[in-house]
């Protein structure tokens, strides 16, 4: 997408998008079942937290039923928020040809294996005695 876009005679802004709306919460369940972690969210609004239910294989040995691994910070919300986000791609496609090569799960799973093989990594490391830095951003 981007070298299409770069390839234009004039510049013009593209939106990147799938056109398909999820939420968050779908987002992060995806991305718990990538590591065999299935959440339950309990409260709501800035209460709302990801709870764990329960863990099976060995891609999160550290991590156990009932720990709480998300929740709502509100440091974060945006100062005029909006309800609801959605990336309108007609004119990418329409003007570039351009369509998502894969979904927004599929998209998910590609970070997670890349951040699970980050992890192993610095782990393997830190076993053998290097320290590592670990970005939280």
């Amino acid at each position: 997408m981007q070298c299409m876009m770069l390839q234009q005679s004039e510049p013009e802004d593209f939106v990147i998008a799938t056109g398909a709306q999820y939420s968050v919460r779908e987002f992060v369940r995806w991305s718990a079942q990538e590591l065999g972690i299935a959440l339950r969210f309990e409260g709501g609004g800035k209460d709302e937290r990801g709870v764990v239910e329960s863990v099976s294989g060995d891609k999160a040995p550290a991590v156990k039923p009932g720990d709480v691994l998300v929740r709502v910070d509100p440091r974060y919300f945006r100062p005029a928020e909006v309800e609801t986000l959605l990336g309108d791609p007609t004119k990418a496609r329409e003007k570039l040809g351009w369509v998502p090569e894969i979904g927004t799960r599929e998209m998910c799973a590609e970070m997670v294996a890349h951040d699970l093989d980050q992890a192993r990594r610095h782990a393997l490391l830190k076993r053998h005695g290097y320290e590592v830095a670990v970005s939280s951003e």
